[in-house]
């Protein structure tokens, strides 16, 4: 997806509020979409110049439905609603919307992007090789066992698929 500097978006709205063309016209002159047009005409008509500035971040359940219960409310389209609250795209409000009917308020909540963290690994406990065993508390010595009985057991499934993956391929050969 193109991004295009708040100049020339300034500059396709003011050609278009200005001249005789249509937005069909003035989409072609500057190789963009007609839909890209209507919106920067729009962002530009409730806020602004403002409106055309590049925006980051996300939005906040709060707002989210906010934006909801006005469009509703009004019977505003997506589009509308995008352009009066500055919203970057129509698309995202019909998603809200979807989550908010599927899931409720709690689907307003921001999702994680991205793949779910791995495995917590436990980290292996400080040990302080210069006391000897017989000087170390309990507790610190079943802390060390718990750890070196997960870390057997690690090593003994890992050696399991290794020898399972070698098995399979033994067998396609």
């Amino acid at each position: 997806m193109a991004i295009y500097s708040e100049q020339f978006k300034l500059g396709v709205v003011q050609q278009y509020l200005a001249g005789p063309g249509g937005i069909k016209a003035v989409a072609m002159a500057h190789g963009v979409t007609r839909a890209m047009v209507q919106r920067w005409v729009a962002a530009y008509r409730h806020h602004g110049a403002a409106g055309l500035a590049a925006k980051r971040g996300g939005y906040s359940a709060s707002f989210k439905l906010k934006v909801l219960r006005r469009m509703w409310r009004d019977r505003l389209s997506y589009r509308q609603a995008a352009a009066l609250f500055g919203v970057r795209g129509e698309g995202v409000i019909g998603k809200w919307e979807r989550r908010y009917h599927a899931e409720g308020k709690d689907g307003l909540m921001s999702r994680r992007r991205g793949n779910p963290p791995a495995m917590a690994i436990p980290k292996p406990p400080k040990l302080d090789l210069k006391v000897p065993d017989a000087n170390r508390s309990q507790k610190e010595l079943l802390a060390e066992l718990e750890y070196l009985r997960a870390e057997n057991a690690y090593l003994k499934k890992l050696d399991a698929l290794i020898q399972e993956k070698k098995a399979a391929q033994k067998k396609r050969s």
